[in-house]
């Protein structure tokens, strides 16, 4: 039996805020908290990456600590696309309260574990372990959200759990003004990027709110539950052959992989390397100017991020998910290239990132509204894990394609060849205009079963 849409319920003709309780906004508020102390600790990894790798490989040349810095940010992604298979199937298999559970603990426990790295290949280690936590905790949380809240509702759920993310970023930099990662026996003998790392353990105290208050959605316990009691159906929990043989899943596959590609490998591949950016932009100030400029900057691309991913909310909530995705992708492509070509002082990282992280970040709140609407419940924890996740292992390459394009620029000794690397990069974002072609519009639509 064919698996499909059912006709739009009267409840979701009702304004959104109709039938919303305490009890939901208290739901979206602690799976937000899983999410954003998730982005704190990444972004704890982009600020403090590159002093790290300095000291760990004895003061290296420049480009041989970049290239190291994407290996590290390439082991991340593969241990976040690792963790989006194993999380998202225990996900639909195990329930969603219990995977976010786990993730919290894999992904702050080792991030601690990351300030007492002793060699690149130690760090580069945990990195990889970092990424297993980080890749199942998006996909545990959106498709709580998802299933617990009313439909009108899901749009503004998922895009404030994604806009919240922007805080932990915010968090971790502000933090890195306070703590600078490039100082020097910051506190007790010890640099300040590992004091960072060390701050990144806190966010297992969620732990006990997660276990306290949060309970598995009904209709995932339905949809087990049915089927448990199939018999002879082919349909099976979390399942990736599942999503492959039904035509609908697998277009829906496809379309979220190829969304998630093109954001992914941009954010990452690109995105995040503006404190290197900054840092060529800076080139003869103090390492203490340089680390506060690079807090502060990154700090307000944050603030742009979550401005995106509430522009984007709306949007997608009145207007349409593909008309979102469509003008997102048009900014991203944009802006990236205009930041990464004009950036050359304090002043401008000050107020050309905020508009790169707008742009970038406002896909990601797509996501997390619309990669849940996108397969039945018995099958979302591993389809959202797919598209979110998975791609990762497509997008890890980029980080070390850009440094690889640095490298060659510098070999033919073309000027600025960090900034011209990321520039043809930027490209990438084409690929998510293109995969809207296919994509189905879900704005209004209950949740496929």
């Amino acid at each position: 039996m064919a698996e499909s849409p059912s006709p739009l319920p009267e409840s979701l003709r009702e304004p959104w805020y109709q039938g919303v309780t305490a009890s939901h906004w208290l739901i979206v508020l602690i799976a937000s908290g899983g999410w954003l102390f998730d982005c704190m600790d990444q972004r704890i990894f982009v600020l403090a990456r590159q002093p790290a790798l300095q000291e760990l490989l004895g003061g290296s040349a420049d480009a041989v600590v970049k290239n190291w810095g994407g290996w590290a940010t390439t082991m991340m992604l593969l241990g976040w696309a690792t963790g989006g298979i194993i999380f998202g199937i225990m996900s639909d298999r195990l329930g969603r309260v219990k995977t976010m559970v786990v993730t919290l603990l894999v992904y702050s426990g080792f991030t601690g574990l990351c300030g007492m790295s002793r060699t690149g290949y130690e760090f580069l280690a945990y990195r990889f372990l970092v990424g297993l936590g980080v890749g199942g905790m998006f996909g545990a949380a959106t498709t709580l959200v998802a299933e617990s809240v009313p439909g009108r509702f899901r749009a503004i759920a998922l895009g404030s759990l994604q806009a919240l993310s922007a805080s932990g970023n915010i968090i971790a930099s502000l933090l890195s003004t306070v703590i600078q990662p490039g100082k020097q026996d910051f506190l007790w003998g010890l640099a300040g990027w590992r004091i960072l790392f060390f701050v990144g353990i806190l966010p297992a105290i969620l732990v006990v709110p997660i276990v306290l208050i949060l309970r598995e959605p009904e209709r995932w316990k339905e949809a087990k539950r049915r089927v448990q009691e199939g018999g002879g159906r082919r349909e099976h929990v979390g399942s990736i052959p599942d999503l492959f043989r039904h035509p609908t899943w697998r277009r829906n596959l496809l379309v979220g992989v190829s969304l998630g590609l093109a954001g992914m490998a941009g954010l990452w591949g690109i995105g995040f390397f503006s404190p290197e950016l900054i840092s060529a932009a800076l080139q003869g100030e103090s390492q203490e100017v340089v680390d506060r400029v690079r807090g502060f900057a990154t700090l307000l691309q944050d603030v742009g991020s979550f401005c995106g991913m509430l522009a984007f909310t709306f949007v997608a909530a009145f207007v349409g998910r593909k008309p979102a995705f469509f003008g997102a992708f048009l900014l991203c492509l944009g802006t990236t290239i205009f930041v990464f070509n004009s950036l050359n002082s304090a002043w401008d990282a000050y107020w050309m990132l905020p508009l790169m992280g707008f742009a970038q970040l406002s896909v990601f709140g797509g996501y997390s509204i619309y990669f849940p609407e996108l397969f039945p419940t018995r099958l979302r924890g591993t389809g959202v894990g797919f598209c979110y996740n998975t791609v990762r292992y497509l997008a890890a390459p980029f980080p070390m394609m850009l440094m690889y394009l640095n490298s060659a620029l510098v070999a033919h000794q073309v000027d600025e060849p960090f900034r011209k690397a990321a520039t043809i990069l930027s490209f990438l974002f084409v690929l998510g205009l293109v995969a809207l072609i296919w994509a189905p519009e879900t704005k209004d639509q209950p949740l496929p079963e």
